[in-house]
């Protein structure tokens, strides 16, 4: 049962902190990624048994699950002006894949596991406030959010994969290039003439999807 459907104990008095863990639980990720997160890797980066984290959190996916919701905290929430929904929820998620590129084993997460905890619940209220207000609702509001949600976070973990093996700028280029010859090559003429695959241009790229996503939005108000 995830940690955010449970009674928690009373603490105890620490040696650690349900906090520090955390924070050095999100620092691992960072550094090896999910597949390189343990219990005691962990304790060893908080300098303390594996057993002692135990004191804290009852299991490896409650640590999961808490660092997490902590990252979700990154993801500035609006300012008191007043902003247009479209225009509130552009910047919301521009915010949210720059957090998923810092901390790129957030995508993988996202889908494994409710988003349950406190900083993810008031941002998906946010979001859900913002396009009832704007007109939406039932199954068409819940669809909306998940279009937005599952674009942010399908396109950074896209982006965060390819940077990963490409690594420069230049590589990039490179493939982009010698993927464009070999279409003019096909029989493709349309991926040839009209796919754009030489556009290293992430930030317009993902502002340009984004745009249609909120036009098709708009179209059901």
């Amino acid at each position: 049962m995830s940690i955010w459907f449970r009674e928690e104990e009373p603490a105890r008095k620490p040696r650690l902190t349900r906090e520090r863990i955390v924070a050095a639980a999100v620092g691992l990720l960072d550094a090896e990624g999910l597949a390189g997160f343990s219990m005691r890797a962990l304790a060893a980066r908080v300098g303390a048994g594996t057993m002692s984290l135990y004191e804290y959190v009852r299991t490896r996916e409650d640590v999961l699950d808490l660092a997490l919701d902590e990252v979700f905290g990154e993801i500035d929430l609006p300012g008191p002006e007043s902003l247009p929904w479209r225009e509130l929820l552009a910047r919301q998620l521009a915010r949210s894949r720059a957090v998923m590129r810092r901390h790129p084993w957030v995508p993988g997460l996202t889908a494994t596991r409710p988003l349950a905890g406190p900083n993810a619940l008031a941002r998906a209220e946010l979001f859900h406030a913002e396009l009832a207000r704007a007109g939406l609702s039932g199954p068409a509001l819940s669809a909306a959010v998940g279009a937005l949600s599952f674009y942010v976070s399908g396109f950074t973990a896209a982006e965060n994969t390819w940077w990963a093996l490409v690594r420069t700028p230049e590589a990039d280029a490179d493939i982009r290039a010698g993927l464009q010859r070999h279409l003019e090559r096909t029989a493709h003429t349309t991926l040839a003439t009209s796919a754009d695959v030489e556009n290293q241009d992430f930030d317009g790229q993902f502002a340009l999807g984004l745009d249609v996503i909120l036009d098709g939005i708009e179209a059901r108000l």
